[in-house]
């Protein structure tokens, strides 16, 4: 079934071989894909995922409001996929509370996946910590 999804320009004309590269799933990598798979109760969520994933590593300027944006994005997009494929009332309610899950997560804990290689070097300096 195909659903309609959003995501920026640059992220729908990128390059199949380079969005694969820099895109995963909805797991950060090794175990976590195992406790954070790329399904909501059966439903592929996946290229929810790869949005998210491309907005993180991607999309400038490193601010805040971007991140909370690719948080945004992540939520409706999985909203969108669940609303258009669940016809089960009882299965919609699972999949919902489980996609509202991965956007706290993603929300309280991306931090460090959304920050990673934004920073200015010159901005960063050694101090100790006792």
């Amino acid at each position: 079934m195909l659903v309609q999804l959003y995501a920026p320009e640059e992220y729908w004309n990128c390059p199949k071989d380079l969005l694969d590269a820099i895109t995963g799933g909805c797991g950060p990598g090794g175990l976590g894909d195992y406790l954070v798979p790329d399904t909501l109760w059966g439903l592929n969520v996946k290229p929810a995922c790869k949005i998210h994933d491309f907005y993180y590593s991607e999309m400038m300027p490193g601010t805040i409001e971007c991140k909370e944006e690719a948080d945004r994005v992540f939520l409706n997009n999985m909203i969108r996929i669940i609303k258009a494929v669940t016809d089960s009332k009882i299965l919609r309610v699972l999949r919902m509370r489980r996609a509202k899950t991965y956007y706290v997560m993603v929300k309280d804990f991306g931090g460090h996946a959304f920050w990673a290689n934004k920073n200015d070097d010159k901005n960063l300096r050694h101090v100790e910590v006792k």
